[in-house]
């Protein structure tokens, strides 16, 4: 605040204080008698020569003129406030944060001490803030051009497919088409929990098979959640990973989506144990998988709003995707077979599903059940 604007919001009340002064705290009086002249022996004093009465103002006089002369009581608080909310915005001729300069207090406590003045926007005592492993992605020029067509075709054919599939197809009927086509993942999850020496969660996914194959009519319903078998997904990229192979670079397959070096390779362990890719007629086992990719693709609209927001939307599918992934590997190579404290999410496909290696193409030329 300036000095001329403290003296102009000043100035009247100054001027009310120095009038209430005068009128004084005693008993109000109209009239204050003039002063009776000495009479000596000499000189007489004559009516001429005594002074004029003063005219000293009364308590009603001094409450009118301190009415008169200062402002209104709400001018004044608005005056103070206006001139509190330039100061705050000017803030400190040097532009520095008004919370981040020291007050006098803490500048002698510094000086009586010999320590430093406390900085509220670093504190040294608290901890360094936690740094996001950066994913390792040497191919990012490529992968993000396959991210590009990914995104061509899933704008072009994906999305008005599972939009038209929501709006024809009712909501217990997907339900039953999303469980039927997680019961057919069971055998290839069971198979790597077991070669990543988790015996419990094999017998798990197994048991959740045969359960659901049978009282749960070909998978269409879950009996097995009902009896508190837990749902863990493994496929053989995360075996690999278990096995040793931790760190691999990021890929970005054509129509498969994110996944890494290590994932495109477990893609190829785990297709012959799909038995989607065991069915013999062609015409049945693409129409399941375009069913499956159809399931898919509408289980993604929980996170397209989250996608649409983004910056960058392919850092934020493979950062996600990539961290995801590690913390799989790593839970399952610190905790073994005892995963039952984990988060269900880590290991359910349902929190970020992929493409899975169900609908991958039959290789020509390999041998195909009759």
């Amino acid at each position: 605040m300036s000095n001329s604007l403290t003296i102009r919001l000043l100035s009247p009340l100054l001027a009310a204080a120095v009038l209430a002064g005068c009128a004084g705290t005693g008993a109000p009086r109209d009239r204050v008698p003039p002063p009776v002249a000495d009479v000596g022996t000499g000189d007489a004093a004559t009516a001429t020569d005594a002074p004029a009465p003063l005219d000293v103002p009364s308590a009603a006089d001094a409450d009118a003129a301190e009415t008169a002369a200062s402002p209104d009581t709400g001018e004044v608080i608005e005056a103070f406030d206006e001139a509190a909310r330039v100061a705050g915005d000017a803030g400190p001729p040097d532009g520095t944060p008004v919370d981040a300069v020291p007050t006098q207090a803490e500048l002698d406590y510094a000086a009586l001490y010999g320590t430093d003045v406390y900085d509220p926007v670093y504190d040294p005592t608290l901890p360094e803030a936690a740094q996001m492993p950066r994913s390792y992605d040497p191919w990012e020029p490529l992968n993000r051009r396959v991210f590009a067509f990914n995104s061509a075709v899933d704008r072009a054919i994906a999305t008005p497919l599972a939009r038209a599939y929501v709006k024809v197809v009712p909501r217990p009927v997907r339900l039953g088409v999303t469980n039927f086509f997680s019961n057919l993942g069971q055998p290839v999850s069971a198979v790597n929990a077991l070669l990543q020496g988790r015996p419990k969660a094999a017998g798990q996914s197994l048991g959740r098979f045969l359960l659901n194959s049978t009282l749960g009519i070909g998978g269409i319903f879950d009996p097995a959640s009902d009896a508190d078998i837990p749902h863990r997904d493994a496929d053989f990229g995360q075996t690999l990973g278990v096995w040793g192979w931790r760190n691999s670079r990021y890929v970005e397959l054509p129509l498969f989506g994110p996944r890494t070096l290590r994932d495109g390779f477990g893609l190829i362990g785990d297709a012959p144990l799909s038995p989607m890719r065991q069915i013999g007629d062609d015409e049945w086992r693409y129409g399941l998988q375009g069913l499956q990719l159809v399931d898919l693709r509408t289980r993604l609209f929980a996170v397209d709003s989250m996608r649409e927001g983004a910056a960058d939307e392919y850092a934020l599918i493979r950062d996600a995707w990539m961290q995801r992934r590690a913390y799989q590997i790593e839970s399952v190579r610190r905790h073994s077979d005892d995963t039952d404290g984990l988060p269900d999410y880590l290991f359910e496909d349902d929190a970020m599903p992929t493409v899975p290696v169900d609908v991958m193409p039959v290789i020509p030329g390999v041998p195909t059940p009759p």
